[in-house]
């Protein structure tokens, strides 16, 4: 399972969202999520917060400098991609997931991987 850390309290104080947001209770059900997973012998990652899933096109892999909240869809520059904004995210977010357990497979068998995927996962 794959899921992306939100920055709840920024989230909360950007959209004037007030004590709803920050009570809504995500690290907790995180948490719970995790025990369960691992409980069946699943994995569970997180995706940094500050991964630009939103802005990243899902089919070339662009990425916006900006894209506020309010646009609801990805309309991408360079391939011309028309796509829900929140499909465009969970689509990153599953494929940065694939690469990250690639990644520890690798790096369990002391084998190298390409560089410019190394800086993403450390």
């Amino acid at each position: 399972m794959v899921v992306e850390d939100l920055n709840m309290k920024g989230m909360s104080q950007a959209l004037n969202f007030g004590k709803s947001v920050g009570d809504n209770g995500w690290g907790i059900f995180l948490r719970m999520l995790e025990y369960k997973l691992m409980f069946l012998g699943k994995q569970f990652l997180k995706i940094d917060k500050w991964f630009p899933s939103s802005k990243t096109c899902s089919r070339c892999g662009n990425i916006k400098e900006e894209l506020k909240l309010s646009e609801r869809s990805y309309k991408c520059e360079c391939c011309g991609i028309e796509i829900d904004r929140d499909y465009n995210a969970a689509l990153n977010i599953k494929d940065i997931g694939k690469e990250m357990l690639k990644y520890k497979e690798i790096k369990k068998q002391g084998r190298n991987y390409p560089k410019s995927l190394v800086n993403i996962f450390g």
